[in-house]
């Protein structure tokens, strides 16, 4: 792609999460979502491949509907209530369309199924923008109207979301998909807690993203988009698919790692507003999740190929380990003992 043309969509993409999150009027807010739609698009279809083509139309038919929706939200309590006020949503049928309308941003159960498909039609790079700071603003409109939305439909719809993508991460192949099941799995995790405390879905939405930055920039790296050829990838870089394997872990949520912070928060939270059904069965519907992941890092670090090969093993491919995909991967393992300053921050 044109860097000049690079450039123009990157800031693009910057200006519309900075109208989003800075608005405090739902067409701004609205505006800023359709910035970031239009921004990512060329993003997505920049390879002409035709999957990519398919991924950019999903994306764009998705988004449109979702977007008309939030604004039909937003009319709909300015026409009852006289407010275009994004914390004032308290008309009832408003708040229901606005829960579905951002749920069909994120990708959350039930309107889930164009994440998976988008994200196996971009480049490593615009999935990785597709699955962390494209899901930023619709988290901050979620949180800023949280008091107002219904928590059955929020609880419902989370603990779906978890189930859904453990259950059909199970049986890909494409890493792609497997990472657009975890977050859909994610986005449950995030859900669940945002009405009791929206500081820890924040906190969770962040760690996810650095887990999940350092987990695309590997792939990146080692050139890798199936299960098949992550296990072959050893060879050539064995420190970072070393890495791979605990960041992988850190995403499922295994202690000692960072990725156990944010799930012990939520179920703490949970239980302290005794919801402990609801917290028992999150934590055994992140199980599902922990299969797939171990199964990924089975295959990136210990599985060898099943016959002698007569070429070469390259120990180091030409590319380096850039200074990102390091320190990513560093963070997303080590971060857990920051935990009591987290807990303890108003």
């Amino acid at each position: 792609m044109n860097p000049q043309a690079l450039l123009i969509f990157t800031m693009s993409l910057l200006l519309g999460s900075s109208t989003v999150i800075s608005a405090n009027h739902w067409i701004m807010a609205w505006a800023g979502l359709e910035i970031n739609t239009l921004s990512i698009l060329p993003l997505i279809s920049k390879t002409y491949h035709p999957r990519a083509v398919e991924a950019s139309t999903k994306y764009f038919l998705v988004q449109a509907a979702a977007s008309t929706l939030l604004l039909f939200s937003s009319m709909t309590n300015a026409w009852f209530t006289g407010q275009w006020d994004i914390t004032q949503l308290t008309h009832p049928m408003s708040c229901i369309m606005l829960t579905a309308a951002i749920s069909m941003k994120l990708g959350l159960v039930p309107f889930h199924f164009w994440f998976p498909e988008v994200l196996q039609g971009s480049s490593p790079m615009t999935s990785l923008l597709l699955a962390t700071a494209m899901k930023f603003p619709p988290t901050v409109l979620l949180i800023l109207t949280s008091p107002s939305l219904n928590y059955t439909l929020l609880s419902l719809m989370a603990i779906a979301s978890t189930a859904l993508g453990g259950w059909m991460g199970l049986n890909q192949t494409q890493i792609r998909k497997i990472l657009a099941f975890s977050s859909i799995s994610h986005l449950g995790w995030m859900t669940i807690i945002l009405i009791y405390n929206p500081k820890l879905t924040l906190i969770t939405f962040y760690l996810y993203s650095l887990m999940t930055a350092a987990i695309f920039f590997t792939i990146n790296i080692i050139n890798t988009l199936k299960l098949s050829t992550v296990m072959t990838a050893w060879t050539k870089i064995p420190s970072l698919t070393a890495m791979l394997m605990l960041t992988l872990l850190s995403l499922a949520g295994l202690p000692p790692l960072t990725g156990f912070l944010p799930k012990w928060l939520i179920i703490q939270e949970l239980t302290k507003q005794e919801l402990t059904v609801t917290a028992t069965t999150m934590a055994l519907l992140s199980l599902l999740g922990l299969f797939f992941y171990l199964r990924l890092a089975y295959c990136a670090t210990i599985t060898l190929p099943p016959n002698s090969t007569n070429h070469m093993k390259h120990w180091q491919t030409n590319k380096s380990v850039n200074m990102p995909a390091a320190v990513l991967t560093m963070l997303s393992i080590m971060l857990l003992p920051l935990s009591p300053m987290i807990m303890t921050t108003p």
